[in-house]
């Protein structure tokens, strides 16, 4: 009777050892929750200004995921070989490189014998960037490069056309004006952030010279977004209520320039640009449609 109990007590502990040794959260998921969001939300705008969504539809999606997560243990490695991190971090994420790395080239041969192989010019942008990035990690300098952030979140942002293409089931030019507007609210999202993130250093109210000094750039951003989709709008370029989420976004912004974030936790921050992004994405889908 105890010599079964003793082999199972073994099996559950390799178990137990193999889950922690390769099921770690920070080389699974990306650790940065509000990037989320610049991956679902050009799907779902490409996703529902597309026609229909098929087969090669989900394909085009599990692709993008895998390209997304397999940057999270690539970043894991590098900080490895960069001794930023103990090499007892390497095996998992070799592991995970290999298993989103399949993952990916499968959906790609996918989508190549589905007649979509031109898309993968947009993935030469991402794998671009991606070096970008991975070297500033390597050199200890991918903080506070917002710059980098919104090259980044432009080329998350060619998931819109690229879904869109799927769902039309061809090459169509409206793809680059969903990826040009994705990628403006996006990096209008960055630059917000960023204004939000200043805020939470502040002790104290500032007068509002100040509050207007810091908050700028970010005002600065949406509001030419707001005035750009508004002219297009009634010039008949684009849907005629397509402004709406930009006049969301920019009256976030103004909001938040006059009430600072001081002393808030980043994960407000992120929870709050994670609704006003939502609704965002919302509005751009149902503005897009009926226009």
């Amino acid at each position: 009777m105890v010599a079964p109990r003793k082999r199972t007590g073994n099996k559950e502990n390799i178990i137990t050892a193999v889950a922690s040794s390769y099921f770690r959260k920070h080389i699974l998921l990306p650790q940065d929750h509000g990037s989320w969001v610049f991956i679902f939300s050009p799907l779902l705008v490409g996703i529902f200004a597309g026609n229909q969504f098929t087969l090669v539809s989900l394909i085009l999606v599990v692709a993008v995921v895998a390209a997304f997560l397999i940057r999270q243990p690539v970043t894991i490695a590098i900080k490895v070989y960069a001794g930023r991190r103990t090499r007892g971090d390497l095996p998992a994420a070799l592991v995970w490189i290999t298993v989103y790395g399949i993952i990916l080239a499968l959906a790609l041969y996918a989508l190549i014998t589905a007649g979509f192989g031109y898309m993968l010019i947009l993935g030469l942008a991402g794998v671009l960037v991606l070096a970008w990035h991975l070297w500033l990690i390597s050199q200890r300098q991918e903080r506070r490069q917002v710059n980098v952030e919104i090259i980044a979140t432009g080329v998350l942002s060619l998931a819109a056309p690229a879904a869109y293409w799927v769902g039309m089931g061809r090459y169509e030019p409206t793809g680059w004006w969903l990826w040009v507007l994705v990628w403006l609210q996006t990096a209008a999202s960055i630059v917000h952030a960023y204004m939000r993130l200043e805020q939470r250093e502040l002790r104290a109210m500032p007068v509002y010279r100040d509050l207007w000094k810091m908050g700028l750039p970010a005002l600065i951003f949406t509001t030419l977004n707001l005035i750009m989709t508004l002219s297009l709008a009634l010039a008949s370029s684009l849907p005629p209520l397509l402004f709406v989420p930009y006049l969301l976004q920019w009256l976030e912004t103004v909001w938040g320039v006059f009430h600072p974030a001081i002393r808030w936790k980043p994960t407000q921050i992120g929870i709050r640009q994670l609704i006003v992004s939502t609704f965002w994405t919302m509005l751009f889908i149902v503005t897009w449609r009926i226009g």
